[in-house]
């Protein structure tokens, strides 16, 4: 939805000063023992910091594309109410008034809830419903939380409302207004922990997103939000808590610690740079890290100019995880100085669901229940992705024939109308299936997990061939002899499934005998070698043409249409018109695994 620039920049205006105060009493300190020396022992505090990320919109231990409880082979719970029994448990052992509660972004997309609240049932309809996701925070009682960046996912007045809707602050130092270039969002939150006989200890905690909304949400914000690096903006901003009297400073980054960045050179800026700012700003005590959806219990990273530990820890996403920070203090010489820092995940597997979050969504998420498992159409046969990751797979190939067509209709009548369509498409999930006979949204939905929209792009056949060499290095590469495991053959790099594209339209080889760069063989377009002027409209989606994945040419490439409908809505569009899904309908065989150019399987 368009963003009213009057509400925004007054709501700038009114976030620009970044600080939100709170405060707490804290228990009384331990009194010294009978026959000590009169010098009173030094005054002690102890904080404990708790902190999610990539909640996602899982709020409780449920599967909606499989409509049953959620469960994986490590023995996994998901949800909020997990969590929220999680810090209940921590809040009774330390003392509420001795704890803060975090979170690092990504919260309002990610599953059928959070898609029901954004555009079946928008949180920004007039009437419109508290989203979940705020709900359960609030009633949780978070102090505050970072952006992340699938917050921008469906535009900036769902994410000004869900920001209305939450009694604690969404923090983004580095998430600028465009042309004034100050904080569009409250940058730090800071709260007083009253100690009785010493001056409180003052907790700053400064948010930071991520660098790559500019490329992934580009639709949404350019032109009026822009993203600056994490090390730069916590330089600029980490001295100025200290100058407030901060004792202590935490970041809630929604920013890996790898130090690497998906989008190669699309963006000045590091895309997961936890460490990094870590190691380059001087004064942080603790980082709770978000992205990257790794569990990290606790990360020392030495910070270059002090020569001081930083202690980092990411909980695992979907609310799997708690991380649990314990900040140590001593008074001496007039001040608090932080004297030791740890830290931990707990799992939430351990506990049962709160009731009171438990009763709190029942109604949301029975309607959401009963909305994915609409039937809009039947299937003649079982279609599957277990094997699309190396084999070329018909579902695979239903996505690319919705785009192909989507496209096709929008750009009739134009000057491109003339040109052949091809598209891309990815293997998401590993064990997505739309079952024979009766389809349900969920079922679709399962298909494509990501809230992506479509947009069509100029590229010439010799570009298309980069793309595919690209997407090739994806396989490890395999001898011709060596026995082929199909758990050992993809994701080489650490590369993940979601940057393997298949490409529709064409007929190619990939030989995995072959080095990375030199393994697409017999590239042919309707029967003849592909000829490299060739011109293509390219179908492919909002995140990989923004620069999600670096893969080449497509970023800069021409664009000549998008539209905000998600490809997801397209597909369950397309089989409700059909009514069947049949792979006749639909599927080729565009690809396949070679090896010295002897098919793999």
């Amino acid at each position: 939805m368009p963003l009213n620039r009057r509400k925004f920049l007054k709501k700038s205006a009114a976030t620009g000063a970044g600080v939100a105060i709170a405060s707490a009493v804290a228990a009384p300190a331990a009194q010294a023992a009978p026959g000590t020396p009169a010098k009173k022992p030094a005054k002690r505090y102890s904080l404990t910091v708790m902190g999610t990320t990539d909640l996602h919109g899982h709020v409780f231990n449920w599967d909606y594309f499989k409509d049953a409880e959620y469960s994986d082979k490590a023995g996994n719970a998901q949800g909020l109410a997990r969590i929220s029994t999680l810090v209940n448990q921590l809040r009774e052992e330390k003392g509420r008034c001795n704890t803060l509660l975090l979170d690092a972004g990504d919260t309002i997309q990610g599953t059928p809830l959070t898609y029901y609240y954004a555009k079946v049932d928008p949180i920004t309809a007039e009437g419109g419903p508290v989203h979940p996701m705020a709900q359960a925070m609030n009633a949780i009682g978070y102090d505050a939380a970072a952006l992340g960046n699938h917050e921008f996912n469906y535009g900036i007045e769902t994410l000004r409302k869900f920001e209305e809707q939450l009694r604690f602050p969404l923090l983004g130092a580095n998430a600028v207004d465009a042309k004034t270039q100050r904080p569009a969002f409250p940058p730090y939150f800071i709260k007083k922990f009253r100690v009785p006989g010493a001056p409180p200890v003052k907790v700053a905690v400064l948010g930071l997103t991520n660098p790559g909304i500019a490329i992934w949400d580009k639709a949404y914000v350019q032109g009026k939000l822009q993203f600056p690096g994490l090390e730069e903006q916590a330089a600029k901003w980490v001295p100025k808590l200290k100058s407030m009297g901060a004792d202590v400073v935490i970041v809630s980054a929604h920013s890996g610690s790898s130090g690497t960045s998906s989008y190669g050179d699309q963006v000045p800026y590091v895309e997961n740079s936890a460490a990094l700012v870590a190691q380059q700003v001087p004064d942080i005590d603790a980082i709770l890290v978000g992205h990257a959806h790794v569990e990290i219990p606790e990360l020392k990273v030495t910070n270059t100019t002090t020569g001081k530990p930083v202690v980092l820890s990411e909980p695992l996403a979907y609310a799997e995880r708690l991380s649990v920070f314990d900040v140590e203090l001593v008074f001496a010489k007039g001040s608090w100085a932080v004297e030791s820092v740890s830290s931990k995940v707990l799992n939430s597997n351990t506990v049962a669901d709160d009731p009171k979050i438990t009763k709190l969504l029942t109604d949301e998420h029975a309607k959401v229940v009963e909305y994915v498992n609409q039937v809009v159409g039947r299937a003649t046969e079982t279609l599957t992705t277990v094997e699309a990751r190396y084999k070329d797979a018909p579902i695979i190939d239903l996505i690319t024939r919705v785009q192909e067509d989507v496209v096709k209709s929008a750009l009739a009548g134009t000057q491109y109308a003339s040109l052949p369509v091809i598209a891309q498409a990815s293997p998401f999930s590993r064990t997505s299936e739309i079952p024979a006979g009766d389809i349900t949204i969920r079922d679709l939905s399962s298909l494509y997990v990501y809230d992506n929209t479509l947009v069509a792009k100029l590229l010439t056949g010799a570009q298309i061939r980069a793309y595919l060499e690209y997407s090739a290095e994806y396989f490890v590469q395999t001898a011709p002899d060596a026995v082929v495991d199909v758990e050992k053959l993809t994701n080489a790099g650490n590369r993940p499934d979601y940057n393997y594209d298949y490409v529709s339209g064409l007929s190619y080889d990939i030989d995995i005998a072959q080095a990375a760069g030199s393994r697409i063989k017999n590239l042919t377009y309707r029967g003849a070698a592909l000829d490299d002027a060739q011109q293509f409209v390219f179908a492919v989606n909002n995140y990989r043409a923004n620069g999600g994945g670096a893969f080449p040419h497509v970023a800069s490439a021409q664009e000549l249409w998008s539209e905000s409908t998600e490809i997801r809505t397209r597909i369950a569009e397309w089989v409700t018109a059909k009514g069947v899904l049949d792979p006749e309908d639909f599927a080729s065989v565009d690809w396949k695994l070679t090896r010295n150019g002897t098919p793999v399987f």
